[in-house]
């Protein structure tokens, strides 16, 4: 993909995020014209400066909800392919503020898709969701891309309607195919340089920083965790291919094997077996806790069969480069070699 990519004017929104920091520094190594427009980077640290992502790339700082302001950046950048991740992520954030979370989630997908509707230069529109905008019927077996979407929280809802819009425009405004539209649901990241809140991984980097143990609230929660280039790669293939060829443009799962859905106690077991054994977990139950998926399982079988895809690393590998980095960012080490190591080495598996 990297000679696809050179040259290519590539847009993404939440480019400050973890996820948006991590595929400007594989875009931008590729040669690609990257513009970013996101908030200023919601953590701190945060990824996006720790690894000085603002030098490789245009970055415009501003809010998604801002339709003005975002085709200002937009049309200057006149992108020919548009990665949509911005996005208030945090479920337990979506409870706080709510409508904050709609505002964002939905009327920033509906401010982006305006964008490339106006403008005669995209071919290629992705929108990232997640996987939590299925209706969650806690089943034993992965869900697939026709099941029902209807998400229980603000957070998992927003994003279930942001599916809901990209739908409504492709039908509505890109049936003629001059735009190739896709979005793809992807399961839950871990990776280096993740500082938000509420989510495991960052807790357990934390607690290395300070020596201290590990505090797990809900241990037997399963999820489909993978290494965040995973979505990436996957991101990026298809992209490429709908810009290429209109049919690959649908929906699609990006998830982990099944072998990899563990729950949240085995990850952070995995975390400390690679820390050596410096912290440990502690389970502590939270009272009148919000209400958040028990079980949860992607069916990625056609994003397999459409590609021929599969994972690159399986969830030992990606924690085992999760604490790699965290260890190179603690030693106040060179965190953008190691990122560009990662990647050379997962893109050579």
């Amino acid at each position: 993909m990297q000679g696809f990519y050179k040259g290519k004017r590539v847009f993404i929104t939440g480019h400050t995020g973890f996820k948006g920091s991590w595929l400007c520094k594989i875009l931008s190594g590729w040669g690609a014209e990257v513009t970013g427009y996101s908030l200023n980077p919601p953590t701190q640290p945060n990824l996006f400066d720790i690894a000085g992502i603002a030098d490789d790339i245009n970055s415009v700082i501003g809010d998604i909800r801002d339709y003005d302001s975002l085709k200002k950046a937009f049309d200057e950048a006149k992108p020919e392919i548009v990665l949509h991740l911005a996005a208030q992520p945090i479920v337990r954030d979506s409870y706080k503020m709510p409508a904050y979370t709609y505002e964002t989630n939905v009327m920033g997908t509906v401010n982006i898709l305006e964008c490339v509707h106006q403008s005669d230069c995209v071919k290629s529109f992705l929108n990232v969701t997640t996987d939590k905008v299925y209706e969650n019927k806690e089943w034993q077996w992965g869900y697939r891309e026709n099941e029902p979407l209807d998400g229980f929280d603000p957070y998992s809802n927003s994003k279930s309607c942001s599916e809901l819009v990209t739908h409504s425009y492709k039908n509505s405004f890109f049936a003629d195919g001059r735009v190739a539209v896709s979005t793809a649901r992807a399961g839950n990241v871990i990776g280096g340089g993740d500082f938000a809140n509420d989510r495991i991984i960052p807790d357990c980097v934390r607690a290395l920083e300070k020596g201290e143990n590990i505090v797990v609230r809900n241990p037997f929660s399963t999820r489909p965790y993978q290494h965040v280039l995973e979505p990436l790669y996957a991101y990026l293939m298809i992209a490429k291919a709908q810009y290429e060829n209109i049919k690959f443009a649908d929906y699609y799962n990006v998830g982990p094997d099944e072998c990899d859905c563990v729950t949240t106690g085995e990850l952070v077991d995995l975390f400390v077996k690679y820390t050596d054994g410096k912290i440990k977990r502690v389970d502590k139950s939270e009272e009148n806790a919000v209400h958040e998926a028990n079980f949860l399982k992607l069916d990625c079988s056609k994003l397999k069969s459409v590609f021929g895809w599969k994972p690159h690393w399986h969830v030992t590998d990606a924690v085992e480069k999760t604490v790699e980095w965290s260890r190179v960012w603690l030693e106040k080490g060179d965190v953008r070699r190691c990122m560009d190591e990662q990647i050379e080495n997962f893109l050579n598996i």
